[in-house]
């Protein structure tokens, strides 16, 4: 089947944009013109391949199509580069999990940056949601929870990060004068980090738990720890995040036991310059880094 790049290009540009009329202003044709060249696709692939909402979303169809556009437009900047091009540098779309971000990740981003100009678009998401942002085509890699590449991917491990379950002292005092007693992790309020953070419920699972507490939702790294630390509730840090509470005498760890949560690198399975070296910044940072075992 052959796919027109124009109109693949203009359906990622769709996405992008969110609507239709922002997309034909940024390619510099009329909405019109934007509107057939998705017809066209859809009719040659037979599939509705985008949701005329607002914003506009792929269907799982276009996802496939999405993801197939950007691909192309980084070989062609790959090319591009290997041909001597000095086009305005290339951006480089992934996802990263919160805890990666302000542990490990970072260094990533200088050591790629001064080997080749790149732009970096950085996605914040829970690592077991960050393969999804990959499967749509958001983002050419991810760190992320999920062990199987999505399709047309490949995967690679990072390492294990290891959570602990902390409470500032009269909370655990409060919740707690019984120890970690399957009703009281019942009863105690915990804080997760966003409405798809698990790790508190497995952990509590993991003690006899049978019920869900009372939880508070606070997605910032640093306000998270902070919320713990000021007694709003008990939860889940890295070992980094709470030491010098310990040793303040402020905070306590509630059990000895520690949830380890596995990281993957996943990328596109192209033969890509720019994604290998983002993928070998990836890795060396990973290995170097104390926050992963």
């Amino acid at each position: 089947m052959d796919l027109p790049l124009e109109s693949l290009r203009t359906l990622a540009a769709v996405v992008d944009a969110g609507t239709l009329e922002r997309a034909a202003a940024q390619l510099g044709v009329t909405p019109s013109a934007v509107s057939q060249r998705i017809r066209a696709i859809e009719q040659r692939v037979g599939r509705v391949v985008l949701q005329r909402s607002r914003p506009a979303r792929a269907t799982e169809a276009g996802e496939a199509l999405v993801r197939l556009a950007r691909q192309l437009a980084l070989l062609e900047r790959d090319a591009l580069a290997a041909l001597g091009d000095d086009s305005p540098a290339p951006r480089v779309a992934l996802a990263v999990n919160a805890d990666s971000l302000i542990t490990w990740f970072m260094p990533v981003l200088t050591a790629v940056t001064a080997q080749r100009p790149v732009l970096f678009e950085l996605h914040r998401e829970d690592q077991e949601r960050t393969a999804q942002l990959l499967a749509a085509g958001t983002v050419m890699g991810a760190v992320t929870a999920q062990r199987e590449p999505v399709s047309g991917c490949v995967a690679s491990p990072l390492g294990r990060m290891p959570y602990v379950a902390i409470a500032e002292r009269s909370f655990a005092e409060r919740w707690f004068p019984d120890g970690l007693t399957p009703r009281a992790l019942e009863r105690a309020p915990l804080v997760d980090f966003d409405p798809h953070d698990s790790l508190q419920s497995r952990f509590a699972r993991r003690h006899g738990a049978q019920r869900d507490a009372p939880r508070h939702v606070i997605s910032a790294s640093a306000e998270y720890a902070e919320a713990i630390a000021l007694g709003l509730g008990w939860g889940m840090l890295l070992p980094g995040q709470f030491e010098a509470g310990v040793a303040r005498g402020a905070l306590v760890q509630l059990a000895p036991d520690a949830i380890e949560v596995p990281l993957w690198w996943q990328r596109w399975n192209l033969a890509s310059p720019l994604l290998d070296l983002v993928t070998d910044a990836v890795a060396e940072a990973a290995r170097s880094s104390p926050a992963l075992v």
